[in-house]
């Protein structure tokens, strides 16, 4: 009961206007996404109200579930793919298609395949939240002018816009930028009253008083809330095509979702989700539109925003927002039918300016130049590809950064410094002096096919330009390296023997228990000789020194052993 009183007094407010303001926001967003699916407005509405409860009570965060942009596209060209002409058909298609995306997104929440999600570092996450945030205010630009554009991406609709400025109806627009500036004000100087709220306040009575409708003002229209319409009989169902759309379906609403409740997250004061709790939230709210004859549901990124911006707390926000947006449709229809659509327009609009966080981006810059790098091409590749051509080319730009810095490991040459424990880097270390008659190389990375050649070279190489000759012993530190392969089983063994042929003592010290084991396993200990191979380095370099510890050397170090 305490629970209770307490959401009451602190929560309720803030959650309940957030709510309205994600349906007033829903309505024009879900309208125009279902025109992408050939389906009636009902379809794209029970999606947004039932995806969006499901996924509050059962997915692990405070994101808004709805369809979105990139779904939509996909299953209007399924359905077309399907041939399904009749609205009943092409309805029970759709569930069809959102009930197996939940099934798939169950099976890989159980498979464990989230991890996938890991791909998706902080340079991607902050490129595509200012990515999202640039296509979203363009996209508003017909909303705010009633000028038709046709390009995509940034540049070229702006272009396109300045090159039919003649066509702009002025009403509209102006009503477009008063709105635009109630909110920008709204946000800055009274942050806690909710920018969407008053548009929606302003802009009803507004077009009630001029008749904007008839000034030529686009209007929203009358929406009406009824039952789906059903086939008149089961169709025939093309199991193939479905199974296979579902899988690319599900593959991509996961991706998009998973990248909008991590970017949310920080704006949430929430840490990241388990990918695979993320999975099974997606997996109610797509079985829950199905059920209501809806189509695949995603993370909604506009409507994420609309409920942080205006005050919303708990999951009860995506509640509210569907029991007010069945409201608006079942008994307000009539007050909605005259909103402004420029007076959405400028809520997005203004949603999108919140959301373009530079200083995230720029601070990347100050870490790493290729993150700072990365960052900036995935908002170009949202802006210019769409949001998963954007983020698909971010990733694959990371992993091969990734694979470069594992095929190019630093290396160092290392010593001691008496009276200190552990080796030390001889060049940079001061105090750091050789092991006479010993190199210690220490490859800082693990040892593998993709690097196994550099290893032998760099080794070489640093064997010939070492000042302290002469060298009996190369004593390899193998302390960061955890596995080794066939490719570098057999560069080991060719360093060892070029090693031999100029009189020098290969061995072979440290490493993980994994890699220790495949030494013993493979019978490269056998090979070097087992008189070469040491567990721990510094018990390997005390050796070399006369059997003892030396002087110049203490207690080995733990990370050494």
């Amino acid at each position: 009961m305490n629970r209770v009183w307490r959401y009451l007094r602190l929560d309720f407010a803030g959650d309940l206007l957030a709510g309205f303001a994600v349906a007033a926001v829903s309505v024009p967003i879900v309208l125009a996404y279902v025109g992408l699916t050939g389906l009636p407005p009902q379809a794209g509405l029970y999606s947004a109200m039932l995806g969006a409860v499901a996924y509050a009570v059962f997915g692990p965060s405070r994101i808004i579930i709805g369809p979105d942009t990139a779904t939509c596209i996909l299953v209007g060209a399924t359905l077309t793919q399907l041939g399904s002409t009749a609205t009943g058909d092409r309805n029970l298609d759709a569930a069809i298609l959102a009930l197996l995306v939940g099934i798939f997104c169950f099976a890989g929440s159980l498979l464990r395949v989230g991890i996938v999600a890991n791909l998706l570092s902080k340079p991607i996450l902050a490129g595509y939240l200012v990515g999202v945030a640039a296509t979203v205010f363009v996209d508003q630009y017909t909303s705010l002018t009633s000028v038709p554009i046709e390009a995509h991406g940034i540049v070229r609709p702006t272009v396109e816009l300045l090159g039919k400025l003649t066509q702009v109806h002025w009403p509209t627009l102006a009503v477009g930028l008063v709105m635009l500036a109630l909110a920008r004000l709204l946000s800055r100087f009274a942050p806690r009253v909710p920018g969407a709220i008053a548009i929606l306040v302003v802009g009803i009575p507004i077009s009630w008083l001029f008749d904007l409708a008839h000034l030529g003002v686009a209007v929203v229209g009358d929406v009406h809330l009824g039952l789906p319409p059903l086939p008149a009989r089961l169709p025939r169902i093309d199991w193939s095509v479905l199974f296979l759309d579902a899988l690319g379906i599900t593959i991509v609403s996961f991706a998009s979702g998973i990248v909008t409740a991590r970017s949310f997250a920080p704006q949430l004061g929430e840490e990241p989700a388990e990918p695979n709790r993320e999975l099974r939230g997606f997996a109610a709210a797509n079985i829950a539109a199905a059920l209501g004859m809806g189509y695949p549901v995603s993370g909604a990124d506009s409507r994420t925003a609309i409920a942080i911006s205006t005050g919303g707390r708990t999951r009860l926000v995506a509640v509210f927002a569907a029991l007010a947006l069945a409201s608006f449709t079942l008994f307000l229809s009539r007050p909605l039918s005259i909103l402004p659509v420029a007076a959405l327009g400028a809520i997005l609009a203004s949603a999108a300016i919140d959301l373009m966080d530079f200083r995230s981006v720029l601070r990347l810059r100050r870490v790493s130049r290729f993150e700072f790098i990365l960052g900036i091409l995935t908002a170009l590749g949202v802006v210019a590809l769409g949001v998963m051509d954007g983020i698909m080319i971010a990733i694959a730009a990371s992993l091969l950064h990734l694979l470069w810095f594992a095929a190019t490991p630093d290396d160092r040459v290392e010593g001691v410094i008496p009276g200190m424990p552990g080796l030390h880097d001889l060049d940079r270390d001061p105090g750091t002096v050789p092991i006479p008659g010993v190199l210690v190389y220490l490859f800082q990375g693990q040892l593998l096919f993709f690097n196994a050649t550099r290893f032998r070279t760099r080794a070489i190489a640093a064997l010939e330009h070492y000042p302290h000759k002469p060298v009996h012993w190369f004593l390899l530190n193998a302390r960061m390296m955890v596995t080794l392969d066939s490719t570098a089983y057999d560069e080991i063994l060719a360093l060892a023997d070029a090693l031999k042929a100029r009189g020098i003592v290969f061995i072979l010290a440290g490493g993980s228990e994994n890699f220790r084991a495949i030494v013993a396993r493979s019978g490269l200990r056998e090979k070097l000789g087992p008189a070469n191979v040491y567990d721990s380095v510094s018990i390997a370099a005390m050796a070399l020194q006369g059997m003892a510890p030396s002087p110049v050397m203490s207690r080995p170090n733990d990370d050494e052993r």
